[in-house]
């Protein structure tokens, strides 16, 4: 029986890595998003899901559930609403943890029951290094610190089930969402990497490895971990 994976916004930058990653290893690939991949995987499954709607995404994951019965979870879906504490609108505080938040909330309980039925089970919360702390990240910084403390509870609450929970944290990540807000000419983006201990920023590749080390059937002894994928940026100020 092949093994099926859920990725929330998984048809572009990190999510699709993510996505071909877990192809690679033999694994069907059910793909929440509101826009489908550009180039399907010859395994994956996608489903339209705007997880800013409550009813819709219950809808969509309750049809998951009943055709997949997922036993691997990649909390990846996230928008960003960048404003100063003064300037987050309450609206935009809403829809950040409406879509980075509640959709994990969502997906995990939706898949739970067969995760428990199998005595197995994987989820992965893509968090942020922002969750440590970064200007103008009012609303998205609260929603990614949520992730974290989210795997973390679910990691007690779950593991005498033979489910982990862990979270990755990604710093600053070469994606075209990315590239468009800093382009490779810029100054800013010169001091982003300049800033990085390995000089390079990361690429989507680089988180999916982290993220498929914690799907791995063989990482059932590393639970309610943060990995920051980073280059290093965030020595000093993650916690030990």
């Amino acid at each position: 029986m092949t093994e099926t994976v859920l990725v929330t916004g998984g048809s572009g930058g990190i999510g699709r890595a993510i996505a071909q990653r877990a192809a690679e290893a033999g694994w069907r690939v059910v793909n929440l998003d509101l826009r489908p991949p550009e180039a399907p995987l010859p395994v994956e499954d996608f489903f339209e899901c705007d997880f800013a709607d409550l009813a819709a995404t219950r809808a969509v994951l309750a049809q998951v559930a009943e055709r997949h019965a997922p036993t691997r979870l990649v909390n990846n879906v996230g928008v960003v609403k960048p404003a100063s504490l003064a300037e987050t609108s309450v609206e935009d505080l809403a829809t950040v943890m409406e879509v980075n938040l509640r959709s994990a909330v969502l997906s995990a309980q939706t898949l739970l029951p067969a995760m428990r039925a199998a005595g197995f089970g994987r989820i992965v919360n893509i968090a942020s290094r922002a969750a440590l702390g970064k200007e103008l990240r009012t609303a998205y910084g609260a929603s990614k610190a949520g992730l974290i403390g989210l795997a973390r509870t679910w990691a007690l609450e779950l593991a005498a089930d033979g489910i982990t929970v862990n979270a990755i944290g990604p710093g600053p990540i070469a994606t075209e969402l990315f590239k468009r807000a800093n382009p490779d000419n810029s100054p800013r983006t010169r001091a982003i990497i300049e800033g990085v201990p390995v000089k390079r920023l990361g690429t989507p590749e680089d988180v999916a490895n982290g993220v498929q080390f914690f799907l791995d059937g063989r990482s059932g002894f590393v639970t309610g971990q943060v990995l920051y994928v980073c280059g290093g940026l965030t020595v000093g100020l993650a916690p030990i």
